[in-house]
Protein backbone atom coordinates (compact mmCIF):
# COMPACT_ATOMS: atom_id res chain seq x y z
CA UNK A 1 0.00 0.00 0.00
CA UNK A 2 1.30 3.44 -0.92
CA UNK A 3 2.18 5.58 2.06
CA UNK A 4 0.18 8.80 2.26
CA UNK A 5 1.58 11.35 4.73
CA UNK A 6 -0.85 12.86 7.22
CA UNK A 7 -2.20 16.33 6.33
CA UNK A 8 0.27 16.54 3.43
CA UNK A 9 -1.39 19.38 1.50
CA UNK A 10 -1.94 21.40 4.67
CA UNK A 11 1.70 20.98 5.73
CA UNK A 12 3.08 22.04 2.36
CA UNK A 13 0.77 25.04 2.30
CA UNK A 14 1.70 25.91 5.86
CA UNK A 15 5.45 25.79 5.20
CA UNK A 16 5.19 28.17 2.22
CA UNK A 17 8.23 26.53 0.66
CA UNK A 18 10.73 28.70 -1.21
CA UNK A 19 12.72 26.89 -3.93
CA UNK A 20 16.00 28.17 -2.50
CA UNK A 21 15.11 27.82 1.17
CA UNK A 22 16.44 25.53 3.88
CA UNK A 23 13.93 23.25 5.61
CA UNK A 24 13.85 20.66 8.36
CA UNK A 25 11.73 17.52 8.45
CA UNK A 26 12.32 16.50 12.05
CA UNK A 27 10.42 13.22 11.81
CA UNK A 28 11.44 11.58 8.55
CA UNK A 29 9.59 8.26 9.00
CA UNK A 30 8.76 6.78 5.61
CA UNK A 31 9.81 9.98 3.91
CA UNK A 32 6.41 11.00 2.59
CA UNK A 33 6.52 14.60 3.73
CA UNK A 34 10.25 14.84 2.93
CA UNK A 35 9.74 13.72 -0.66
CA UNK A 36 7.11 16.37 -1.33
CA UNK A 37 9.18 19.10 0.29
CA UNK A 38 12.25 18.09 -1.72
CA UNK A 39 10.24 18.20 -4.95
CA UNK A 40 9.57 21.89 -4.37
CA UNK A 41 13.23 22.78 -3.82
CA UNK A 42 15.56 24.01 -6.55
CA UNK A 43 18.83 25.10 -4.97
CA UNK A 44 17.38 24.71 -1.50
CA UNK A 45 18.23 22.13 1.15
CA UNK A 46 16.18 19.70 3.21
CA UNK A 47 17.54 18.39 6.50
CA UNK A 48 15.68 15.20 7.45
CA UNK A 49 16.04 13.84 10.99
CA UNK A 50 14.89 10.58 12.53
CA UNK A 51 15.91 8.76 15.70
CA UNK A 52 15.24 5.40 14.01
CA UNK A 53 18.23 4.13 12.03
CA UNK A 54 15.92 1.99 9.89
CA UNK A 55 14.11 5.11 8.65
CA UNK A 56 17.40 6.77 7.72
CA UNK A 57 18.64 3.66 5.91
CA UNK A 58 15.47 3.23 3.87
CA UNK A 59 15.26 6.93 3.02
CA UNK A 60 18.81 6.90 1.68
CA UNK A 61 17.48 4.56 -1.02
CA UNK A 62 13.92 5.80 -1.55
CA UNK A 63 14.93 9.47 -1.67
CA UNK A 64 18.23 8.97 -3.50
CA UNK A 65 17.06 11.09 -6.46
CA UNK A 66 17.12 14.12 -4.14
CA UNK A 67 20.62 13.51 -2.74
CA UNK A 68 21.86 16.83 -4.10
CA UNK A 69 19.49 18.72 -1.80
CA UNK A 70 18.94 16.25 1.06
CA UNK A 71 20.85 15.76 4.30
CA UNK A 72 19.86 12.71 6.39
CA UNK A 73 20.59 12.81 10.12
CA UNK A 74 20.21 9.93 12.59
CA UNK A 75 19.30 11.77 15.76
CA UNK A 76 16.63 12.95 18.17
CA UNK A 77 14.78 16.15 17.21
CA UNK A 78 14.95 17.09 20.87
CA UNK A 79 18.64 17.80 20.14
CA UNK A 80 17.68 20.06 17.23
CA UNK A 81 20.11 22.90 17.85
CA UNK A 82 23.06 20.58 18.28
CA UNK A 83 22.20 18.63 15.13
CA UNK A 84 21.94 21.83 13.10
CA UNK A 85 25.23 23.10 14.52
CA UNK A 86 26.95 19.83 13.56
CA UNK A 87 25.77 20.35 9.99
CA UNK A 88 26.78 24.02 9.81
CA UNK A 89 23.20 25.29 9.66
CA UNK A 90 22.41 28.47 11.57
CA UNK A 91 18.80 29.25 10.61
CA UNK A 92 16.18 27.64 8.39
CA UNK A 93 13.06 28.76 6.53
CA UNK A 94 10.68 26.16 7.88
CA UNK A 95 10.35 23.09 10.05
CA UNK A 96 7.90 20.19 10.13
CA UNK A 97 7.47 17.73 12.99
CA UNK A 98 5.06 14.78 12.72
CA UNK A 99 5.00 13.54 16.31
CA UNK A 100 4.42 10.11 17.75
CA UNK A 101 5.30 6.60 16.63
CA UNK A 102 5.67 6.03 12.89
CA UNK A 103 3.67 3.47 10.92
CA UNK A 104 6.72 1.29 10.11
CA UNK A 105 7.51 0.98 13.81
CA UNK A 106 3.94 -0.08 14.58
CA UNK A 107 3.85 -2.47 11.64
CA UNK A 108 7.16 -4.16 12.48
CA UNK A 109 6.10 -6.70 15.10
CA UNK A 110 9.68 -7.26 16.18
CA UNK A 111 9.99 -3.70 17.51
CA UNK A 112 7.64 -4.50 20.38
CA UNK A 113 5.28 -1.54 19.97
CA UNK A 114 2.16 -3.65 19.32
CA UNK A 115 0.04 -5.68 21.71
CA UNK A 116 -1.36 -7.64 18.75
CA UNK A 117 1.79 -9.65 17.95
CA UNK A 118 4.21 -11.49 20.20
CA UNK A 119 7.67 -9.92 20.34
CA UNK A 120 10.34 -8.96 22.87
CA UNK A 121 9.32 -5.95 24.97
CA UNK A 122 11.45 -3.26 23.34
CA UNK A 123 9.60 -0.12 22.12
CA UNK A 124 12.79 1.88 21.54
CA UNK A 125 12.55 4.32 18.66
CA UNK A 126 16.34 4.54 18.69
CA UNK A 127 17.94 1.18 19.35
CA UNK A 128 21.07 2.93 20.61
CA UNK A 129 19.12 3.88 23.74
CA UNK A 130 19.63 1.66 26.77
CA UNK A 131 16.15 1.74 28.31
CA UNK A 132 13.63 -0.75 26.89
CA UNK A 133 10.03 -1.45 27.78
CA UNK A 134 11.21 -4.70 29.35
CA UNK A 135 13.46 -2.73 31.70
CA UNK A 136 10.60 -0.42 32.66
CA UNK A 137 8.07 -3.18 33.27
CA UNK A 138 10.43 -5.30 35.35
CA UNK A 139 12.37 -2.63 37.24
CA UNK A 140 10.18 0.38 37.87
CA UNK A 141 8.43 0.58 41.25
CA UNK A 142 4.69 0.01 41.32
CA UNK A 143 4.06 3.70 42.00
CA UNK A 144 6.02 4.79 38.93
CA UNK A 145 4.23 2.30 36.67
CA UNK A 146 0.89 3.51 38.02
CA UNK A 147 1.79 7.15 37.42
CA UNK A 148 3.06 6.47 33.88
CA UNK A 149 -0.11 4.56 32.92
CA UNK A 150 -2.33 7.26 34.36
CA UNK A 151 -0.42 10.32 33.13
CA UNK A 152 0.58 9.17 29.65
CA UNK A 153 -2.23 6.73 28.91
CA UNK A 154 -5.11 8.19 30.95
CA UNK A 155 -5.66 4.62 32.09
CA UNK A 156 -8.42 4.51 34.70
CA UNK A 157 -7.27 1.10 35.98
CA UNK A 158 -3.64 2.18 36.31
CA UNK A 159 -3.40 1.20 39.96
CA UNK A 160 -4.66 -2.37 39.55
CA UNK A 161 -2.61 -2.90 36.37
CA UNK A 162 0.60 -1.72 38.04
CA UNK A 163 -0.11 -3.97 41.02
CA UNK A 164 -0.71 -6.96 38.72
CA UNK A 165 2.55 -6.34 36.83
CA UNK A 166 4.58 -6.23 40.04
CA UNK A 167 2.91 -9.42 41.28
CA UNK A 168 3.55 -11.23 38.00
CA UNK A 169 7.19 -10.21 37.72
CA UNK A 170 7.87 -11.60 41.20
CA UNK A 171 7.19 -15.01 39.68
CA UNK A 172 9.27 -14.42 36.54
CA UNK A 173 10.29 -11.43 34.40
CA UNK A 174 7.74 -10.22 31.85
CA UNK A 175 9.59 -10.62 28.55
CA UNK A 176 7.15 -10.22 25.68
CA UNK A 177 4.39 -7.97 24.37
CA UNK A 178 1.74 -10.68 24.64
CA UNK A 179 2.97 -11.55 28.12
CA UNK A 180 2.48 -7.94 29.23
CA UNK A 181 -0.83 -7.64 27.43
CA UNK A 182 -2.09 -10.75 29.20
CA UNK A 183 -1.27 -9.23 32.59
CA UNK A 184 -3.04 -6.00 31.67
CA UNK A 185 -6.16 -7.78 30.43
CA UNK A 186 -6.32 -9.88 33.58
CA UNK A 187 -6.11 -6.77 35.77
CA UNK A 188 -9.09 -4.86 34.35
CA UNK A 189 -12.78 -5.56 35.02
CA UNK A 190 -14.69 -7.85 32.67
CA UNK A 191 -16.67 -4.89 31.33
CA UNK A 192 -13.46 -3.15 30.23
CA UNK A 193 -12.41 -6.25 28.30
CA UNK A 194 -15.57 -6.00 26.23
CA UNK A 195 -14.98 -2.39 25.15
CA UNK A 196 -14.17 -1.62 21.52
CA UNK A 197 -10.69 -0.40 22.45
CA UNK A 198 -8.26 -3.14 23.44
CA UNK A 199 -7.52 -3.04 27.20
CA UNK A 200 -3.76 -2.85 26.51
CA UNK A 201 -3.83 0.13 24.15
CA UNK A 202 -3.49 2.90 26.72
CA UNK A 203 -0.76 1.19 28.74
CA UNK A 204 1.30 0.35 25.64
CA UNK A 205 1.03 3.98 24.53
CA UNK A 206 2.08 5.17 27.97
CA UNK A 207 5.09 2.84 28.11
CA UNK A 208 6.21 3.90 24.63
CA UNK A 209 6.02 7.58 25.59
CA UNK A 210 7.93 7.02 28.82
CA UNK A 211 10.62 4.70 27.43
CA UNK A 212 11.42 7.13 24.61
CA UNK A 213 10.99 10.30 26.69
CA UNK A 214 8.76 11.54 23.89
CA UNK A 215 7.29 14.50 25.74
CA UNK A 216 10.70 15.62 26.95
CA UNK A 217 12.03 15.52 23.39
CA UNK A 218 9.03 17.49 22.13
CA UNK A 219 9.47 20.16 24.79
CA UNK A 220 13.19 20.53 24.04
CA UNK A 221 12.41 20.87 20.35
CA UNK A 222 9.73 23.48 20.99
CA UNK A 223 12.12 25.43 23.21
CA UNK A 224 14.83 25.61 20.55
CA UNK A 225 13.03 25.57 17.18
CA UNK A 226 11.86 29.22 17.09
CA UNK A 227 15.41 30.50 17.62
CA UNK A 228 16.59 28.55 14.57
CA UNK A 229 13.97 29.99 12.21
CA UNK A 230 14.61 32.88 9.86
CA UNK A 231 12.17 35.77 10.07
CA UNK A 232 9.03 34.65 8.27
CA UNK A 233 9.95 30.99 8.72
CA UNK A 234 7.16 28.59 9.60
CA UNK A 235 7.00 25.92 12.31
CA UNK A 236 4.46 23.16 11.59
CA UNK A 237 3.75 20.50 14.21
CA UNK A 238 1.37 17.53 13.89
CA UNK A 239 0.33 15.95 17.18
CA UNK A 240 -1.74 12.82 17.79
CA UNK A 241 -2.92 13.02 21.38
CA UNK A 242 -3.79 15.66 23.92
CA UNK A 243 -0.48 15.54 25.82
CA UNK A 244 1.47 16.40 22.66
CA UNK A 245 -1.02 18.99 21.45
CA UNK A 246 -1.04 20.76 24.81
CA UNK A 247 2.75 21.14 24.72
CA UNK A 248 2.60 22.62 21.22
CA UNK A 249 -0.30 24.96 22.03
CA UNK A 250 1.37 26.23 25.21
CA UNK A 251 4.77 26.66 23.55
CA UNK A 252 3.26 28.76 20.79
CA UNK A 253 1.20 30.81 23.25
CA UNK A 254 4.27 31.54 25.38
CA UNK A 255 5.93 33.32 22.45
CA UNK A 256 3.13 35.56 21.21
CA UNK A 257 4.23 38.40 23.49
CA UNK A 258 1.19 38.85 25.68
CA UNK A 259 1.68 41.30 28.51
CA UNK A 260 2.29 39.58 31.86
CA UNK A 261 1.96 42.70 34.03
CA UNK A 262 -0.68 42.75 36.77
CA UNK A 263 -4.03 44.07 35.54
CA UNK A 264 -3.89 47.09 37.85
CA UNK A 265 -0.61 48.39 36.36
CA UNK A 266 -1.30 51.65 34.48
CA UNK A 267 1.35 50.88 31.81
CA UNK A 268 3.18 47.78 30.60
CA UNK A 269 6.60 47.32 32.18
CA UNK A 270 7.30 43.68 31.21
CA UNK A 271 8.32 44.66 27.67
CA UNK A 272 6.83 41.47 26.31
CA UNK A 273 7.80 41.24 22.63
CA UNK A 274 6.13 38.72 20.34
CA UNK A 275 8.42 36.12 18.76
CA UNK A 276 5.80 34.07 16.94
CA UNK A 277 2.56 34.71 15.13
CA UNK A 278 0.22 31.75 15.56
CA UNK A 279 -1.29 31.04 12.14
CA UNK A 280 -3.73 28.36 13.35
CA UNK A 281 -5.98 29.74 16.08
CA UNK A 282 -7.59 26.29 16.05
CA UNK A 283 -5.65 23.21 14.92
CA UNK A 284 -6.16 21.88 11.41
CA UNK A 285 -7.61 18.37 11.39
CA UNK A 286 -7.97 15.80 8.60
CA UNK A 287 -11.15 15.75 6.52
CA UNK A 288 -13.47 12.78 6.25
CA UNK A 289 -11.89 11.58 3.01
CA UNK A 290 -8.40 11.48 4.51
CA UNK A 291 -9.57 9.67 7.63
CA UNK A 292 -11.40 7.13 5.47
CA UNK A 293 -8.25 6.50 3.43
CA UNK A 294 -5.93 6.55 6.46
CA UNK A 295 -7.64 5.77 9.80
CA UNK A 296 -4.41 6.53 11.70
CA UNK A 297 -4.86 10.17 10.72
CA UNK A 298 -8.08 10.44 12.72
CA UNK A 299 -6.57 12.10 15.78
CA UNK A 300 -4.02 14.29 13.97
CA UNK A 301 -3.89 18.02 14.73
CA UNK A 302 -1.69 20.49 12.87
CA UNK A 303 -0.61 23.77 14.45
CA UNK A 304 1.42 26.38 12.58
CA UNK A 305 3.35 29.42 13.79
CA UNK A 306 5.48 32.01 11.98
CA UNK A 307 8.69 33.62 13.23
CA UNK A 308 8.39 37.41 13.58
Amino acid sequence: MEHVPVLLHECLEGLRIKPNGIYVDGTLGRGGHAREIAKKLDKGRLIAIDRDAVAIEKASESLSEYNNKLTLIHGNFGDLSGLLDENDVEEVDGMLFDLGVSSPQLDDAGRGFSYSCDAPLDMRMDRRDEMTARDAVNRWPEEKLRDVFYKYGEERYARSIARAIVSKREEAPIETTLGLSGVIVSAVPAAARREAQHPSKRCFQALRIAVNDELGSIQRMLDSAPERLNTGGRLCVISFHSLEDRLVKNAFAARVGKCTCPKDFPVCVCNAAPELNVITRKPIIPGAMEVSANPRARSAKLRIAEKL
